[in-house]
């Protein structure tokens, strides 16, 4: 088997280099917002009530992260980071050196138990701000790693758009549906994840 081409991926949102007291005041808010949410869930995580418990004024924190979407995907980072290193560099089969197919499988299955063990937060995120989800840093680094698996799987996919349509069945509003309103437990999801790869003929290597 060839070795994978490298790619390079973006990964999950860094901020820029910044002054030390901005740095403070982001840490500051990111701990604000976390503790909200550990405490009192999702819902309950606006600008003003982050300003409130900082201590700062409802206007820095908007200029530091826009919107309660982008401050909900900035607390998902670090594990994002965690989720990234995994599939990039981790042991296979979902790091590198397994078969393209056997990668393809395990990197869904982990995105469904990263989404299912953060499925508040995500839910929140693509509620608040549904476009955020396809144009944020991590989606990104998985839609091209996805389209990497696929390309070496079936050469005359158009992959990057096909691994849109494989990455759809994992987001968290429709697995929250499958969860909540269908009852399926995460092994039936990853069951029916893998009866799509096989429809989408990406069940077996072809390189």
């Amino acid at each position: 088997m060839s070795p994978s081409p490298r790619i390079d991926l973006p990964m999950a949102e860094q901020p820029p280099p910044e002054r030390a007291d901005a740095a403070r005041n982001r840490r500051r808010i990111l701990d604000a917002a976390g503790r909200i949410v550990a405490e009192r869930g999702p819902d309950a995580l606006t600008m003003n009530a982050v300003a409130h418990a900082t201590g700062m004024g409802v206007g820095t924190v908007y200029r530091r992260f826009g919107d309660v979407a982008s401050l909900l995907f900035a607390l998902l980072d670090e594990r994002e980071q965690v989720f990234q290193a995994a599939f990039l560099s981790g042991p296979p089969p979902l790091g590198p050196g397994a078969p393209a197919a056997d990668r393809l499988r395990a990197f869904l299955h982990a995105l469904v138990d990263r989404v299912v063990e953060q499925h508040a937060m995500l839910l929140a995120a693509e509620i608040a701000d549904p476009c955020v989800r396809y144009t944020s840093a991590p989606y990104r680094a998985m839609r091209i790693h996805t389209a990497m698996l696929i390309g070496r799987l079936r050469p005359d996919a158009d992959a990057t758009t096909v691994a849109d349509f494989v990455l759809g069945p994992c987001g968290p509003s429709l697995l929250h549906h499958l969860r909540t309103d269908r009852g399926l437990t995460p092994t039936e999801i990853k069951r029916a994840l893998d009866q799509t790869l096989e429809l989408y003929g990406l069940d077996a290597r072809l390189d």
